[in-house]
């Protein structure tokens, strides 16, 4: 059963937030090797190569108009060889995965949702089927933000076998996490069931397991038991990126998908851009720079996904990985949180006064949000789920004992959060 190739929201490293759709191998291996030698051993594990990787002429966030694209006979793309030199000859990304497998560690890609068009306009093959690219394209179903694709039409016939061809490449270059984008989000085209469906059913006939994540949101909330069906990740929310509107919208959208988690299907808050971001997002660099939240804001952030048990993937180059950011991804409440962590709800929210609370096995949280811009303190109400704790408690951030009194009489810093556990 696929939920089984996720049962504990997926961590890792995402290429997105430093390297824009750019990324290279050289970056990949080396943000891998960081991640094996200083984050493996605290549950990091997926290396996943983001957007363009199969266009030689990418350099920064930028997508380029109808640009050309490395791809084989079968309408399926390739990783551009001036980028990827280990993919030359035909090989793929399976040199690149086996490599990211060698520090123990798991590989993932990005791809489209469709077939590209240039492949629609050759009117190339489709492995294993007896129809062509043209055969099964919709040139009505388009991405509003990327030229490279069209969607596929999952009444032709071929589409599923077009899929099926696919997640055989991938599955032989040994993929392990696949992200799949233009495909939840419902606010211009809808989401698209159909090609989810046809998704879903190649990769559990690849004969790989294979995470599925779609993107981007914000994902219909309408659409939840369908997302639980046939995908182990669904995005709640469009790119986030360090900025406070963003993070401070966020804790609406977790407190509405709270029901939806669960073993092997995770709604997903996006990406962490935490740490050394931008490198390449503007073609001459001037974007690169430490994130913008503030140190309480990364609390909260960090605080925010672990409680809710949202996947986990990293945007900050790892190879500039600072001890601040280290701290946050290798702190033990946070780990225990979100990998065991059970029934995570919202349980107060007034103005900007938020509280979430969850148990493990091994203790129970209650995290405590300031979501305004100034010091405030828990209200009264707030006591009870203090002393479902305890009469003394730990409090991470401060990391100090504190009493229940302590707790309600003590300011939490604007955009901050105090995270009480169990002793």
């Amino acid at each position: 059963m696929f939920r089984d190739y996720a049962p504990t929201p997926p961590k890792g490293w995402n290429s997105w937030d430093s390297f824009g759709a750019s990324v290279t191998e050289a970056e990949v291996l080396g943000n891998a090797e960081v991640m094996a030698e200083k984050l493996k051993e605290f549950g990091w594990e997926y290396v996943v190569v983001d957007i363009q990787w199969y266009e030689p002429h990418a350099d920064s966030c930028a997508y380029h108009p109808f640009a050309e694209l490395n791809q084989d006979e079968y309408s399926r793309l390739l990783p551009a060889e001036n980028r990827f030199p280990s993919a030359a000859g035909g090989r793929g990304f399976k040199p690149l995965a086996d490599a990211v497998h060698g520090m123990g560690l798991k590989f993932g890609i990005h791809i489209m949702r469709g077939i590209p068009r240039q492949a629609v306009h050759n009117n190339t093959k489709i492995f294993g089927a007896q129809i062509t690219a043209r055969e099964i394209a919709d040139a009505n179903s388009i991405c509003p933000w990327n030229t490279d694709m069209y969607g596929v039409d999952p009444s032709k016939q071929g589409a599923q076998a077009y899929y099926d061809s696919l997640l055989a490449l991938y599955a032989s270059w040994g993929v392990d996490f696949l992200k799949v984008d233009d495909i939840a989000d419902s606010k211009l085209y809808g989401t698209h069931t159909g090609e989810i469906e046809l998704i879903r059913k190649a990769i559990d006939g690849c004969g790989r397991p294979m995470v599925l994540s779609l993107s981007p949101g914000p994902a219909p909330i309408a659409f939840g038991t369908f997302f639980q069906r046939n995908a182990n990740m669904w995005r709640l929310t469009d790119d986030l990126w360090d900025n406070w509107d963003q993070l401070h919208d966020m804790f609406g959208r977790c407190a509405k998908w709270s029901a939806f988690v669960g073993a092997g299907a995770w709604p997903d808050c996006d990406m962490l851009p935490l740490g050394h971001i931008g490198t390449r997002t503007a073609a001459d660099g001037t974007e690169a720079r430490m994130t913008r939240f503030t140190k309480d804001e990364q609390r909260s952030l960090m605080t925010l996904w672990s409680i809710f048990r949202s996947p986990l993937m990293f945007g900050g180059d790892l190879r500039n990985l600072d001890a601040w950011s280290q701290s946050l991804l290798t702190n033990p409440y946070l780990i225990d949180a979100h990998q065991d962590g059970r029934v995570a709800r919202e349980v107060y929210r007034k103005d900007d006064l938020v509280i979430w609370v969850s148990e493990s096995d091994a203790r129970q949280y209650v995290a405590c949000f300031n979501l305004s811009d100034e010091p405030v303190r828990l209200p009264e109400a707030a006591g009870e789920w203090l002393q479902s704790i305890g009469e003394e408690m730990h409090e991470v951030w401060g990391n100090r004992t504190v009493s229940v009194i302590d707790a309600q009489t003590a300011f939490i810093a604007p955009h901050g959060v105090a995270l009480y556990v169990t002793r």
